[in-house]
């Protein structure tokens, strides 16, 4: 909620940068006469705490939702335009129409409401904060039901980003269907070859 009643859907997203798994935005109009005490920008916040947060942001806010692109939607569109799709499909799922929409950054998905880019709005503004929480609490979530589909890549670990760990793993195992075919590190492994041979299961620490 804004001021003189304006209701505000703050819209944050995660994971744009990993090379596996999709891209989650969220959607966070706050209740004025609920504050949530401790908001912050996801990415500063332990693990714990975004858990602790996003309870809290379900429980009190007027209204949420989650929306996400999926790996075939970023390699068809770029990862900007389907991390504005998530963004979008966000929006359109809450259950109350916003009056004005604030996004994270610099760039906005075309929306119905009003619409207003914050630079750094994760770290000032509590709906685009509580927002970022939803979308990596989500995201989070995903890459633990990915780690027990594909086994062996790290992604409860590394969440998709490309750390040495990743990276090691992909040289090892191939490329996964839940790859992001378009992103440099796994483009050049599809040049060379190497797809399809990922582990099925891990037995005793090593995957096979």
């Amino acid at each position: 909620m804004g001021g003189w009643g304006v209701l505000v859907a703050g819209v944050d997203e995660a994971g744009r940068g990993p090379l596996a798994g999709p891209v989650v935005a969220a959607a966070v109009i706050l209740d004025a006469k609920r504050p949530i005490a401790g908001l912050a920008d996801s990415k500063v916040l332990a693990p714990a705490r975004r858990q602790v947060l996003a309870q809290a942001i379900k429980q009190r806010a007027l209204c949420w939702a989650v929306g996400r692109a999926e790996v075939a939607d970023i390699d068809r569109l770029n990862i900007l335009q389907a991390s504005l799709l998530a963004m979008r499909r966000a929006v359109e799922t809450l259950d109350i129409v916003p009056d004005l929409v604030l996004i994270d950054g610099n760039r906005a998905p075309s929306l119905a409401c009003r619409v207003k880019t914050v630079i750094k709005g994760d770290a000032t503004v509590p709906s685009v904060q509580a927002a970022s929480i939803l979308a990596k609490v989500a995201r989070d979530a995903e890459m633990f039901t990915l780690d027990k589909a594909f086994p062996g890549y790290g992604f409860s670990r590394h969440k998709g980003y490309p750390t040495a760990t990743h990276l090691l793993a992909l040289a090892i195992f191939g490329v996964s269907p839940v790859h992001r075919r378009s992103f440099g590190p796994v483009r050049r492994l599809l040049e060379r070859g190497q797809t399809g041979s990922w582990p099925r299961a891990v037995v005793g620490g090593s995957a096979r």
